[in-house]
């Protein structure tokens, strides 16, 4: 069963890594369990680097999802990979992984998720659900019917992602998403956010 929230950790958002480590802390004290990391900068050697002090800082009650990087989900000792339609496919992930560690799907439309729930993946992300700033190019908005569709499309947890905040976070759980993925409004007081996720999130 997915938490309500799900927290991602986007490097480049980031001015440097001791912020990076801060946020990640912070979040674990506000008792976030599920959190990605996330670096499409293409620099492994940093984001391994910055992987393993996450997972040293962290333990082992944050499960740590490594985004694009199977092999460096490997080397971190982190608990799952989340792909996107552009990465390696499903079953190559598994072939890397194995059966045991996550894998998330990202999916756009309708077709996608119908095609995600066919693989192997343990959820499905949806999205964006709202307008976004964290990606530069970003796949049209989908609102809250597309959630509700994708609820409809798979059986699999449903995590929606995209322009997801405290003011509208409950209308996404109530279209049907089993969890909410944040990236922005975690930025700022990261603690006090995630708290405040949770209180209405219940």
């Amino acid at each position: 069963m997915l938490p309500r929230l799900y927290a991602i950790l986007d490097a480049s958002s980031f001015p440097d890594h001791e912020v990076l480590f801060a946020t990640a802390e912070e979040l674990l004290a506000a008792r976030v369990t599920l959190l990605q990391y996330r670096d499409k900068s293409g620099n492994a050697r940093r984001m391994l680097e910055q992987a393993r002090e996450l997972r040293r800082r962290l333990g082992g009650s944050v499960k740590l999802i490594m985004n694009d990087r199977s092999d460096l989900c490997l080397a971190a000792g982190f608990d799952g990979v989340h792909v996107g339609q552009e990465d390696l496919s499903p079953v190559g992930v598994r072939k890397v992984i194995g059966e045991r560690l996550w894998l998330g799907e990202s999916t756009h439309n309708p077709e996608q998720v119908k095609e995600a729930d066919r693989t192997s993946a343990d959820y499905i992300a949806i999205g964006p659900v709202f307008s976004t700033m964290s990606k530069a190019n970003p796949d049209p908005i989908i609102g809250l019917e597309g959630v509700r569709v994708a609820r409809t499309l798979t059986r699999k947890p449903l995590v929606a992602i995209g322009g997801i905040n405290r003011s509208n976070c409950l209308s996404v759980i109530e279209a049907g998403a089993d969890s909410v993925a944040v990236i922005s409004d975690l930025m700022r007081e990261p603690r006090k956010s995630a708290e405040d996720f949770f209180r209405i999130l219940g």
